[in-house]
């Protein structure tokens, strides 16, 4: 299996100064910064998927902007993301049309005409066919059974929209690989899309609509699909937004799967509640919780108390100091343990305070964070990794506390998820 980073235009300062918290002089965003596998040694990624949703353009604008999404189609995906040097050449680009961003929609807002412009201008080496994402997903129903009629529309457009995209994508030359894209309101209906879009010629198929389903449900839908085409040895599967990564060691099961795409090891660093950065752990993974230091300029919440003088802005920026030099000073050696822990939840408490919080809620709040916390200082992590990350800024990978430091965290986490992925895979 291959894992493919979603990208989302994600990269760092290199020359950020984590002290001051201040950008290198001159900084200008995209061209000074890197991206994970300029950042890291060896890509923590297979390869790459960019959904042209987030590319963007005119009348449905992205991430990218327009200045970006213009020079995306000028210079091709590869160089846009400086994965045209020696090392990288040889990782795969797969575009899809971003399904999610208009599933509010009777039909997608693109054709296959610009579809394949698309992925001809950003020279992909696999391209989706456009589809219709379908939400609906009853792993009861039986054959062709249940389906709203929605979803069956949904469904009919998409092996529509496949069969023209399979004819028109051979305009793009033989070395580019068009991806069949599956979609079905129960595992049946699912395996009904996956045989279908074989006979038009496929072999390499997406399965969409995963994200939101249960482990047992994407278990189910992933079986289904994988038992569609076995009698097809050179069949390939690939599950587009993998929100299942965690439990990837119980997917190699299928061996029709050959890749997948996820954000979620970046995701977790800064979105997650507990679970914000990785460290292998035997034949898995272990979290840890990373330490809540936010900037209390610039915090939502903390900007509040101090306009309604429920905390005053001084308390606050000295709570703010105290909390970093702690960290700081533990990683150090220079600080106890519980002294570190006590300066750390004197800032959380303002943190955890809202208008319909109680002492009691916050108190509690508080023990959790505290043992949280205790597990994170003591067994120091940042000590334990020997990515080039962890080696260059220590402690500071596990201070959530702005972008610079938390998608570091996230760069962290895609090197590890990479690893536990080729151990896997050697298994």
């Amino acid at each position: 299996m291959k894992f493919l980073f979603a990208d989302s235009m994600d990269y760092v300062d290199p020359n950020f100064n984590f002290l001051t918290d201040a950008y290198s002089e001159n900084r200008e965003p995209y061209w000074d910064d890197y991206f994970a596998h300029e950042l890291m040694p060896s890509p923590p990624y297979d390869g790459v998927l960019i959904s042209r949703a987030m590319v963007g353009e005119p009348a449905h604008p992205g991430k990218y902007g327009e200045s970006l999404s213009m020079r995306f189609r000028r210079v091709g995906a590869r160089k846009h993301l400086r994965l045209d040097g020696a090392k990288h050449t040889d990782m795969p680009i797969f575009g899809d049309n971003g399904a999610f961003s208009y599933s509010h929609m009777a039909e997608p807002p693109y054709t296959v005409e610009d579809t394949v412009d698309f992925y001809g201008d950003g020279q992909f080496t696999h391209g989706c066919s456009l589809d219709h994402i379908i939400f609906e997903f009853d792993p009861t129903a039986k054959n062709m059974e249940g389906g709203s009629a929605d979803s069956r529309k949904r469904y009919q457009l998409t092996l529509d929209l496949a069969a023209d995209f399979f004819s028109k994508s051979k305009t793009l030359g033989k070395d580019f690989i068009p991806l069949g894209v599956i979609q079905g309101w129960s595992p049946d209906s699912l395996a009904e899309s996956a045989k279908s879009l074989v006979k038009m010629g496929y072999r390499y198929l997406a399965i969409g609509g995963l994200v939101p389903l249960s482990s047992s449900d994407t278990h189910k839908a992933v079986a289904a699909v994988n038992d569609a085409v076995k009698a097809h040895s050179d069949a390939k599967i690939h599950l587009l937004g993998f929100a299942k990564a965690d439990t990837l060691s119980e997917f190699t099961r299928y061996r029709h799967i050959a890749s997948f795409d996820t954000t979620s090891p970046l995701i977790r660093a800064f979105k997650d509640a507990t679970r914000n950065y990785y460290l292998p752990d035997g034949d898995g993974l272990k979290y840890y919780t990373a330490i809540r230091i936010p900037q209390a300029i610039t915090n939502n919440r903390l900007k509040s108390h101090a306009k309604t003088g429920l905390f005053k802005q001084e308390d606050l920026l000295r709570l703010e100091k105290d909390a970093l030099k702690s960290v700081r000073n533990f990683a150090a050696g220079k600080q106890l343990l519980d002294d570190s822990i006590e300066a750390l939840l004197a800032y959380a408490e303002p943190l955890e305070t809202t208008d319909k919080s109680t002492s009691e809620s916050v108190k509690k709040k508080l023990m959790v964070l505290k043992e949280k916390y205790r597990i994170t200082l003591q067994n120091r992590p940042w000590e334990q990794c020997e990515c080039a990350i962890c080696k260059a800024v220590g402690v500071e990978a596990l201070i959530f506390r702005g972008s610079n430091r938390n998608k570091r965290r996230g760069f962290h986490n895609l090197g590890v998820y990479h690893q536990h992925l080729q151990r896997i895979n050697n298994k």
